[in-house]
């Protein structure tokens, strides 16, 4: 990823992402990139981590693309679904990896206010990445909500909740995602060239 006209906004989820989880190493990778910082990572809140993500789109200038983790992921979803239109266009695509599932029975009490997720498509070329055996979210679920979002889905063999804890940090071969939706995104701009 070389394009110097496209923003990498990174979105993390609950708790952040630390300094050795694959979307902190990915900030330092990538060229132009910036993360979504939250007030409250410990107890989020829906409207406040929609607010900041709608806050960091907006200061940009250049066209976005948005690398949310787990809540994150949840958090693109419901600003989409009430973002406007000249919001939404400065969006080129999002990668959503390991979306949380808040509304599980197992789901933390922290994130329950995240429910019930917004399942609007989203209007932008998406790629949604999940494992078939994360805790936060199962493969039925990942599905649906990749089909509800009208994203591209990819699922990992035994690869966790695709953090640290689940032996992700650099994660090198997620790149391959982020760049099969960077060629998704071309192929939209050249077709409506």
């Amino acid at each position: 990823m070389r394009n110097e006209s496209i923003r990498y906004l990174i979105v993390p989820g609950w708790q952040g992402s630390p300094d050795n989880h694959w979307q902190s190493h990915w900030q330092r990778s990538l060229p132009n990139s910036a993360r979504v910082e939250q007030r409250d990572w410990l107890t989020p809140q829906r409207a406040d981590w929609v607010q900041a993500l709608e806050q960091a789109i907006d200061a940009e200038r250049s066209p976005v693309i948005l690398i949310a983790h787990s809540l994150g992921c949840v958090t693109v979803a419901h600003w989409a679904a009430q973002a406007s239109p000249q919001l939404l266009r400065r969006v080129r695509g999002a990668l959503l990896v390991a979306p949380a599932d808040v509304e599980r029975a197992t789901c933390a009490p922290a994130l329950r206010n995240f429910a019930p997720i917004a399942l609007q498509a989203l209007p932008f070329p998406s790629q949604l990445v999940s494992s078939d055996n994360d805790p936060a979210v199962s493969v039925p679920r990942a599905l649906h909500l990749a089909r509800a979002w009208g994203a591209e889905a990819g699922l990992l063999a035994n690869a966790g909740h695709i953090n640290v804890k689940s032996g992700h940090e650099r994660w090198e071969q997620g790149f391959a995602y982020l760049y099969r939706l960077q060629a998704r995104i071309d192929q939209r701009a050249l077709r409506r060239a």
